[in-house]
């Protein structure tokens, strides 16, 4: 049991530090690039929402040694230069680990900060790895500065073994911890059920 939790844990923590990193420098290089190739070919986007920039239906991949290391999605990325914004709508990120497994990350919309490097996910946002394992929010955000990952939202995990319900959650990158705040109900399959409640 402990050693499927470390696991879950280990998962999640990687998934999310890894595609959140690599995502927002590759996305700021490519969305750099896009922009000055559209200027050379002299074609010009007027966005009505007053973004900066406007690109749609995009899709980024990143390969090393011949290697997918992770691949972006989404149907509209909006800049917003002045406010050192991304706004992205429908969003979708794989990320390709060493190993061989594979984690994506959807939502409806998201917001990437380029100067703090935080983000935003909001609106069905789905963890998903091939190894099985599956976690649903419906918000969910990343702080840079300390290395978090939160949401005050229901949260729902699914893996082999264990299915895990509770409100909000905390995944601290640097302690490598992983924590349910509130309302957290665990069912192992085969098993029995677990409810932890919060000591008053």
């Amino acid at each position: 049991m402990a050693m499927i939790l470390r696991k879950t844990k280990i998962a999640i923590l990687l998934a999310i530090f890894l595609i959140g990193g690599i995502v927002l420098v590759s996305l700021w290089v490519n969305l750099r690039e896009r922009n000055r190739a559209q200027e050379d070919e002299k074609v010009s986007k007027i966005s009505t929402e007053g973004a900066d920039q406007r690109l749609e239906k995009i899709h980024l991949v990143e390969e090393k040694h011949g290697k997918k290391t992770w691949e972006l999605e989404a149907k509209a990325i909006y800049q917003y230069q002045g406010e050192d914004l991304l706004l992205l709508e429908d969003v979708k990120v794989t990320y390709y680990a060493k190993d061989g497994r594979s984690f994506t990350l959807s939502g409806n919309r998201g917001k990437v900060h380029q100067v703090s490097k935080d983000m935003e996910l909001t609106g069905d946002v789905l963890l998903r790895s091939t190894d099985g394992y599956q976690l649903k929010t419906e918000s969910i955000s990343y702080r840079h500065s300390s290395k978090q990952v939160r949401t005050p939202d229901q949260i729902e995990f699914v893996g082999e073994q264990i299915h895990l319900t509770g409100k909000g959650m905390l995944v601290d990158m640097e302690a490598k911890t992983f924590k349910v705040l509130s309302q957290v109900r665990t069912q192992w399959k085969g098993g029995g059920s677990v409810e932890i409640k919060k000591r008053s």
